[in-house]
């Protein structure tokens, strides 16, 4: 859980946030650290084909793991919000979305997102003025994609994979508005992992019913109805329009989790 005591609420930023990079992280506002470790590696400026080839990309691959592993553990109890780059700021979805961020920080949950703009700027910023820790994920795209200014902590990734882990492994549920393909892509790895046991007591919330009501719909009628699902994987899915629902879902599952436990 992140400290209730941690900041007081932060006002937006008219300039850009003191920030630091360590490696692929960005550090920003109460997260930037006053002592460093430099770290170099040495080229000999000769040809550079051995970085492109397998075994390189696998020390690549390492790394991102543990940066992400490293970083992430000491954040607490976390959610994974997602959600349409797209969204604008004038948006009911982008103002339930920050109106999330700041419920779950004041909850106790810190909060990640793909760290872009749209939803996921909505939440971190949502998080961030409520005083709790916003962490953004970002991915190398083909074009230019900065982490947003709301985001205190975050990781530049070159593989999704990698990535996709984190978003799971860190957090104590989803909870996935309205989106496009990548949106789907993590609901659907969710309830995979969810279905088939990889996961356990993991909460995935749908907000937004009518944006959700003809997908969920074919799940029912079409899935169901031809046998490539069960009924009760119907009930994996949480769906609602109500921001103080959504925390005290994630939190009931949570108690759940630790009365399993005991």
């Amino acid at each position: 859980m992140s400290d209730p005591s941690a900041g007081a609420p932060r006002q937006h930023p008219r300039t850009p946030p003191v920030e630091k990079r360590r490696g692929p992280v960005t550090l920003r506002r109460s997260q930037v650290q006053t002592t460093t470790t430099d770290q170099r590696l040495l080229d000999n400026r000769g040809a550079s084909d051995w970085v492109h080839t397998d075994p390189w990309r696998v020390l690549r691959i390492q790394s991102e793991f543990v940066e992400g592993f490293g970083l992430l553990s000491e954040i607490g109890a976390a959610v994974s919000v997602f959600g349409s780059a797209r969204t604008r700021p004038d948006e009911p979805d982008y103002l339930a979305a920050e109106k999330l961020g700041a419920a779950l920080a004041r909850a106790g949950y810190a909060v990640i997102t793909g760290g872009g703009p749209g939803i996921m700027e909505a939440v971190n910023k949502g998080t961030s003025e409520a005083g709790g820790v916003s962490v953004g994920l970002g991915i190398e795209l083909p074009f230019e994609q900065r982490l947003n200014d709301w985001v205190d902590i975050g990781i530049q990734f070159r593989y999704f994979f990698a990535r996709k882990t984190m978003f799971v492994k860190y957090a104590q549920g989803f909870v996935v508005f309205p989106g496009g393909f990548g949106t789907l892509d993590e609901l659907f790895e969710a309830l995979t992992l969810v279905q088939t046991h990889k996961v356990t007591s993991f909460p995935v919330i749908l907000y937004d019913t009518a944006y959700w009501a003809g997908l969920l719909s074919w799940i029912r009628e079409t899935l169901v109805g031809a046998g490539t699902i069960a009924p009760s994987d119907v009930d994996l899915i949480h769906v609602t329009d109500d921001i103080d629902e959504i925390v005290d879902i994630i939190e009931r599952f949570e108690a759940n989790r630790y009365r399993a436990a005991e």
